[in-house]
């Protein structure tokens, strides 16, 4: 997998850099963003706290990691030998980092039962959230570098062309195993919680398009491309697992969040705008990235 780590660590550093970006402006006041950090108004034990220092050491992190790549483009050996050493210490932190990110953006949630539609709020929010990011970050490799390997395929070595579809196979396999475990996590929270009777209205079929839909149809593709060798199911298993992803997060945090009010919150046609622009920007960049620095030649 050595040929896929840079381009895999470019697009996190770039996607925590330009989402943290957009949050700064989200939020209104965007010179009241310090105060998580330094624990004004919420409090050293809030768990916003907690995940806003996890989110910028992990760019840290992400950037160290990142910086060796930076120094081999400028031909500086002595501080790419050095930033090369610190790669062990900052992978096994933004492994961790991200771990308590990713369940910690679930524990948010935990003190919004009376807010969040049945179906969807449990105890277990932060594992939910923390194993279905496991099987959504496997699938946006598989997606990214697809696209990579199809739009800047004259800048990738030929072995890691010719490794890509074994690394492919391993992504998937790795997803399929995620994605049952989480749908086990989710039969098992709706079976404990008794929530048959949510079943009978529209928020049961949209939740059971959720789970059906976008998670265990996606993990049978995944196995069944995984077996038969099939790039193609692999890649629309990639595609439904990304969407369930997003669904997911957004009926946890806007779409079943006060559902019970008669007026629900739809993004108007600027947020919309200003999200595609933060979209396009980051891609932008990351093309300028790989277009001058060597991020798709296998780390070692």
């Amino acid at each position: 997998y050595h040929s896929i780590v840079r381009v895999t660590v470019l697009n996190s550093l770039l996607a925590y850099m330009f989402y943290g970006s957009a949050l700064i402006f989200d939020i209104g006041r965007p010179w009241h963003a310090m105060n998580p950090f330094i624990g004004n108004s919420f409090g050293y034990s809030s768990v916003l706290f907690r995940i806003c220092w996890h989110f910028m050491i992990y760019m840290v992190a992400t950037a160290i990691e990142f910086s060796a790549v930076v120094a081999e483009w400028l031909n500086l050996d002595k501080a790419k030998r050095v930033l090369k050493k610190l790669t062990l210490g900052t992978v096994i932190l933004g492994i961790t980092l991200s771990i308590l990110h990713q369940s910690g953006l679930g524990a948010l949630f935990l003190m919004a039962k009376p807010k969040i539609h049945p179906l969807w709020w449990s105890e277990f929010i932060p594992l939910l959230f923390f194993v279905s990011s496991i099987y959504a970050g496997l699938a946006m490799i598989i997606f990214e570098g697809s696209l990579s390997h199809r739009i800047f395929g004259d800048l990738i070595p030929h072995k890691s062309h010719q490794a890509w579809e074994g690394i492919v196979f391993g992504l998937a396999k790795g997803a399929a195993i995620t994605m049952f475990v989480y749908y086990f996590f989710k039969a098992l929270l709706f079976i404990h919680g008794q929530h048959w009777e949510h079943l009978g209205d529209g928020w049961g079929a949209w939740f059971l398009l959720e789970v059906i839909g976008f998670v265990l149809i996606p993990a049978f593709m995944f196995a069944f491309g995984y077996k038969n060798r099939s790039i193609v199911i692999i890649r629309v298993a990639a595609v439904l697992a990304l969407l369930g992803m997003i669904l997911n997060r957004l009926n946890v945090s806007v779409i079943t969040f006060k559902w019970y009010l008669p007026d629900h919150y739809y993004p108007t046609w600027q947020e919309i705008i200003v999200t595609l622009a933060v979209i396009s920007a980051e891609i932008w960049v990351f093309r300028f990235i790989v277009k001058r620095m060597p991020v798709f030649k296998p780390a070692h």
